[in-house]
């Protein structure tokens, strides 16, 4: 008796119609042959299309880097053209002298240099332990609901224009700094042997030491934002290893956070300092704009950035112009020379750090 008839009985390809699969060994179907090819142009075609493109950002990233480089490069070339004839006629001595005589074109860049120096030293010492104080306690310390709005009111500070400060300066502070601060340091440590020199002379409230405690307010919003921000940078977890450890919180910060953060510490400072070497407005509101050299922080002075503030617009002769140029190039040197300090601070702690571990 004969199998009855099933529905679901395997059947030859091809016997109901639909297309026939290409046997082992057989020949490879046209449509599949022209979808492959198809597919193979199109990613041939993205290829291309992502090299066009890898080869026109890489071109355009370049243009932008060496354009600060050629900027560099233009803003050295014109300094060093435009000083060629104050070194021309002064040689080195330009730098060591003191006179600065429009009137009988004889210059010297020692009482610019020298002021430009210590204001910026002096604000850098008084800004950096306030700013780390503002850094540590905005990471470590702040309650949450406290730390943003003072966040925010210290990077606003950071964006106060600079004229401000000066005036600031001027109007505010230097008349409560001839009153009040300057007879208290007179008082106390101008009665010191060796120290009493820098704080002796006429209390005027402008000087070298306004214009640095005025530098220093600038710079510090400028160096504890930085430092705030790579002290957030700090894996959690390792700081609450070592408080599980049974350190403090002073020892978390200095034996975890700024072994882990140096780079950042530094470069803020480096920061601060580099808008004080150049900071031009506030500095010529309070500095005293005087062309003398004093022991002391009360006596008016002056600075490279005020100088070229004061005179580059009434510089008649050759000379004059001359001389203020190579006091800009002078400012551009010391700030070379103080990033370089830097970055070869970094070199060495890191090589160290490579030969303890």
């Amino acid at each position: 008796m004969s199998a009855p008839y099933s529905s679901t009985a395997p059947r030859a390809p091809g016997a109901s119609g639909g297309p026939a699969l290409p046997t082992p060994g057989g020949p490879v179907p046209q449509a599949i042959v022209s979808e492959q090819a198809n597919a193979e142009r199109a990613m041939a075609a993205a290829m291309r299309s992502q090299r066009r493109q890898d080869f026109l950002f890489h071109k355009v990233t370049l243009f932008f880097a060496l354009s600060v480089l050629l900027v560099l490069a233009g803003i050295i070339v014109s300094l060093v053209i435009g000083s060629l004839p104050a070194w021309r006629e002064f040689g080195p001595g330009f730098v060591f002298n003191v006179e600065w005589d429009p009137v009988n074109d004889k210059y010297g860049a020692l009482i610019a240099i020298v002021g430009t120096l210590v204001t910026s030293l002096l604000a850098l010492a008084v800004a950096f332990p306030i700013s780390f104080g503002i850094a540590v306690f905005l990471t470590e310390i702040c309650p949450p609901w406290l730390r943003r709005p003072m966040g925010t009111a210290v990077e606003l500070l950071a964006g106060v224009p600079s004229i401000i400060y000066g005036m600031w300066g001027l109007f505010v502070f230097a008349p409560f700094f001839a009153e009040v601060v300057q007879p208290f340091l007179a008082a106390t440590l101008g009665q010191l042997p060796v120290v009493g020199k820098l704080f002796s002379g006429p209390m005027m409230g402008i000087g070298i030491l306004t214009a640095a405690l005025i530098l220093a307010v600038m710079i510090i919003p400028f160096i504890s934002s930085v430092m705030r921000d790579v002290f957030e940078v700090v894996p959690q977890v390792i700081k609450e290893s070592a408080y599980g450890l049974g350190c403090t919180r002073w020892e978390v910060v200095r034996k975890i956070v700024l072994p882990y953060t140096r780079t950042g510490v530094v470069g803020g400072v480096m920061l601060g300092l580099g808008r004080a070497l150049g900071e031009t407005m506030a500095v010529t509101f309070v500095i005293g704009n005087a062309h003398n050299l004093s022991w002391s922080l009360f006596a008016p002075g002056n600075s490279i950035a005020s100088t070229l503030a004061n005179e580059f617009a009434e510089a008649e002769s050759v000379l004059h112009q001359s001389s203020l140029f190579a006091l800009g190039l002078i400012l551009f040197v010391i700030t070379f020379i103080v990033l370089s300090a830097a970055k070869l601070m970094l070199a060495g702690l890191k090589r160290r750090e490579g030969a303890s571990a």
